[in-house]
């Protein structure tokens, strides 16, 4: 079972900022542990307060805070960061 990996378009502009590496590394990992996962909420943390419902990825320093659509089978990355400022800002 693949899960379908989406990126807001507010995404792809925040990672435009990171370094490459980052960029690669992000990619890589949803494309790697999460797309082919039966269960990828055992690689995240489901996340509380203003980001309720939303999970969250560790990827090294850096951190995707996604939304899981069980039905659709799809994952939609809503945003990503810095671990020390991802969470500054609600959705």
């Amino acid at each position: 079972m693949d899960w379908k990996i989406e990126y807001d378009s507010r995404v792809l502009r925040e990672m435009k900022n990171l370094d490459r590496n980052v960029q690669q590394q992000i990619l890589d990992y949803f494309d790697e542990h999460i797309e082919p996962s039966q269960n990828p909420r055992k690689y995240g943390k489901e996340l509380k307060s203003h980001f309720s419902g939303l999970w969250r990825y560790s990827i090294g320093n850096y951190r995707a805070i996604c939304q899981i659509d069980d039905e659709n089978l799809s994952i939609l990355v809503v945003r990503v960061g810095h671990q020390n400022k991802v969470y500054e800002k609600p959705l």
